[in-house]
């Protein structure tokens, strides 16, 4: 397994080691002694999301926050999405900075997001199967978001404006510097 950190302290690329033969290929998506170990991170996840979705799709820009504020580790099961990270821990010398990464089936990576940040993901393929393990439940009071096209983040999303889907509550969602 191999973690990199990005340029956010404390969200992590981590890149599993697959195992390919003739009948198709194998690797651990998650040790928890090992990521621990790697990232330094300790969280204990409770709670697995999953979503399907199709092209154009872009869900997000979302985090929880108070007592139920979630860390996530999240990767793609089927088809490819670019997944984003928004550092919004105020007082963090990256507040306000993102990272972008291509998450695939064919590439493996997952991103692990720690607590404080918001996170969203837009569907480059067909459609694609979403995965994350959340350190703490859903708490729908303690939701937070902010609209995926906030002209503060400037955020790439690889999608034509005109073929970007979004939620009525992402539509509605806050800027980022309200």
């Amino acid at each position: 397994m191999k973690v990199t950190e990005t340029k956010l302290k404390g969200c992590f690329i981590i890149e599993p080691a697959v195992f390919e033969d003739s009948r198709g290929y194998f690797f651990e998506a998650f040790n928890k002694s090992k990521f621990q170990e790697l990232t330094g991170a300790h969280a204990e996840f409770v709670q697995d999301n999953q979503s399907k979705s199709s092209y154009g799709v872009v869900r997000g820009l979302h985090q929880q926050t108070g007592d139920f504020a979630q860390a996530k580790l999240v990767r793609v099961l089927e088809g490819k999405v670019l997944d984003v990270a928004v550092d919004a821990r105020e007082g963090s010398p990256t507040f306000g900075e993102y990272v972008a990464l291509e998450l695939s089936s064919e590439n493996n990576k997952q991103l692990y997001i720690p607590r404080g940040f918001l996170h969203g993901f837009a569907v480059l393929s067909e459609t694609a199967t979403f995965l994350y393990k959340c350190d703490n439940v859903y708490n729908k009071k303690s939701e937070d978001g902010v609209h995926p096209l906030d002209n503060t983040l400037g955020i790439d999303w690889q999608i034509p404006l005109d073929r970007i889907i979004l939620s009525d509550k992402d539509k509605e969602a806050r800027s980022f510097s309200t």
